[in-house]
């Protein structure tokens, strides 16, 4: 009876483990792999020989344009950069419109910004018109990981992007 349990609790296992070995080579669960990125193959290919090459272009979802963390909110691409300096961290924001990712440079853009300690701080960014994006220095005093809301006002209309930064 003793041998009986102990095999139909080995063979359960191993059942188990080979379904588990299966469904992962299903699913792209590694370590890249993100669960709320739609798969690219779920995009029906409805390109014909006919269709021209800035056609098929536009059908591409927007990319990040400098390598920082981005957020599509409608029309607009925010897209944040931070750099560590010696006062602070200097938070780069890019407000752009359209697929051409126009910069947008008369928008009155703020950030709420929380510590790991739990305070708030309120950022008022400045347009850099060289870089065409908005700049503030975060006077940060404390390591750990700080989430952040900005806010920009574009004529009268609102856009929101959420992002964090480590320090």
């Amino acid at each position: 009876m003793k041998a009986l349990k102990s095999s139909l609790v080995i063979l359960g296992s191993v059942g188990l483990l080979f379904l588990g070995a299966c469904s992962k080579s299903d699913q792209g669960t590694g370590p890249n792999s993100s669960p709320t990125s739609a798969p690219v193959a779920s995009q029906p290919n409805t390109s014909s020989p006919a269709a021209s090459p800035a056609a098929s272009a536009k059908t591409e979802p927007p990319k990040p344009s400098k390598g920082g963390q981005v957020v599509e909110s409608g029309p607009y691409h925010l897209e944040l950069l931070t750099l560590k300096e010696d006062t602070g961290t200097h938070l780069d924001l890019y407000l752009q419109k359209g697929d051409t990712h126009e910069p947008i440079p008369n928008a009155k853009v703020t950030a709420q910004v929380q510590s790991p300690n739990g305070e708030q701080q309120t950022l008022d960014f400045k347009y850099d018109a060289d870089g065409k994006h908005y700049a503030v220095v975060f006077p940060v005093k404390d390591a750990g990981n700080y989430p952040l809301k900005v806010t920009a006002d574009i004529n009268g209309e609102k856009v929101d992007g959420r992002f964090s930064f480590n320090q």
